[in-house]
Order: C-alpha cells, then sequence, then structure tokens
C-alpha cells in the first residue's frame, strides 16, 4: 500500500493541502508509517505514487513531494512518483534533492511515456531508479507501437550498467486493459514484454534484477 496524495486533480478537500505546513503533511505521512492509516493498524510499503498533472510541479505539487521527502528520511521509505510525457521527473528529483532525501530511494515513473534516452540517463545519473510501467498499454499510437523503441532504451541503460536502477511494470488502471474486456491483462509483462528483452539479448540475470531484485530493495524498509 502507498501513501501520500497523488497529483492535484486529485487532491481530496480534506487533504486541506492548501492551508497545511509541509511540516503538517509529511507528519501525517509518518504516522501512517510508523503507526498505521487511521485506526487500522495497516501500514503503507512505499511514498506514492505522488505526481504532477502537467510538465511542471504545481505549487501544491511541490508541497507535497516536500511533505514526501521529509516523511521519506523519517521513515526510510522509498518513493514512487506519477511523471509522464515530460521530464518533469527531473524537478520532482530536484524537490526531493533539496529537503534531503536519498535518491537511490526514489523511482521515477512512467518513463516510456517520454522515450528520450538523455531523460532516462539523467535520471539514473542522480542515482534515482527509472520505471518503464505503460508496458502493455494500448491508448495512444505511441502505446500501440512503441514498444520496440523501450526495448532498446533498456538495453541502452543496461549497456550502460544501470541494471541496478530500472524497474519494469504494467500500469492497469482501466477496464479496458483488463483480458475480460479485450485488454493485455495483467500477465503481459511475464508474458510477452520478458521474452521480447531476452530476444533483444538481455540475460535472465538481468531480467531477475529488473523484476526481483529492485523491488526488493525499495520495499524494503531503509
Amino acid at each position: 500500500m502507498g501513501s501520500g496524495w497523488y497529483r492535484e486533480a486529485y487532491y481530496p478537500a480534506e487533504a486541506r493541502i492548501d492551508s497545511r505546513s509541509v511540516a503538517y503533511l509529511a507528519d501525517e505521512i509518518i504516522r501512517e508509517a510508523t503507526v498505521g492509516v487511521g485506526d487500522s493498524g495497516i501500514r503503507p510499503g512505499i511514498i506514492g505514487e505522488i505526481g504532477t498533472d502537467k510538465p511542471w510541479l504545481s505549487a501544491r505539487e511541490e508541497r507535497v513531494h516536500r511533505a514526501a521527502a521529509r516523511a521519506a528520511r523519517k521513515t526510510g521509505l522509498a518513493i514512487t512518483t506519477h511523471a509522464v510525457q515530460s521530464t518533469v521527473g527531473l524537478d520532482q528529483l530536484t524537490v526531493f534533492e533539496d529537503e534531503g532525501a536519498d535518491l537511490s530511494r526514489v523511482v521515477i515513473g512512467h518513463a516510456d511515456s517520454n522515450p528520450s534516452p538523455a531523460y532516462h540517463q539523467a535520471i539514473v545519473e542522480r542515482g534515482a531508479t527509472v520505471e518503464f510501467d505503460f508496458l502493455g498499454m494500448s491508448f495512444t499510437p505511441l502505446e500501440r507501437h512503441g514498444e520496440g523503441r523501450i526495448v532498446e532504451l533498456i538495453c541502452d541503460l543496461l549497456s550502460r550498467g544501470r541494471v541496478g536502477q530500472i524497474l519494469l511494470s504494467q500500469d492497469v488502471c482501466h477496464d479496458s486493459q483488463l483480458t475480460r474486456y479485450g485488454g493485455n491483462g495483467y500477465i503481459y509483462l511475464a508474458e510477452t514484454f520478458l521474452p521480447r528483452l531476452r530476444a533483444a539479448g538481455v540475460s535472465d540475470d538481468e531480467i531477475r534484477t529488473m523484476t526481483v531484485d529492485n523491488p526488493r530493495r525499495l520495499l524494503t524498509i531503509g
């Protein structure tokens, strides 16, 4: 389970992002991580998915990012973000860095929505993890026809020794993505995408690192 607030368009009014201090917001995440959410006793294993609606951080989103960074420092939880079709993930990293967060515990999500090797390289050079998680999506022409390019981008990162900073996943967020409704379902990564990586020369050891070891490291509380 994650903790924090998603992105501005989805902030609930009762969260009072505008009227509470960053420290107060951070304390709420810290309490959930150490005591539990509400009276449930259930604690999150990661902070996020937090993110941005646009190719920039709004003032409210920046407050949430700062709160997330402070909470990560206190709790040892990793942070995962929503950063779509732009280089906004680098701006997110700047805020986290300003707050003293450990960038090796940060995942910049939806990297395949911006298939730029320069962007991906800039993320990993700062110590963060880059996540390719639109795998199997088919809403846009880029998603339907751009997977070969994603394989190339992953192989490029692997050739640069970045296997420990790559995550692979599926963002299944609409009914139309389920096999029941004609979508690729939850098995696409394992049954379709990983064989394509192997065909491109990616080793089983590299695949295990990306799909097992890296998630284990990030979901282990630091």
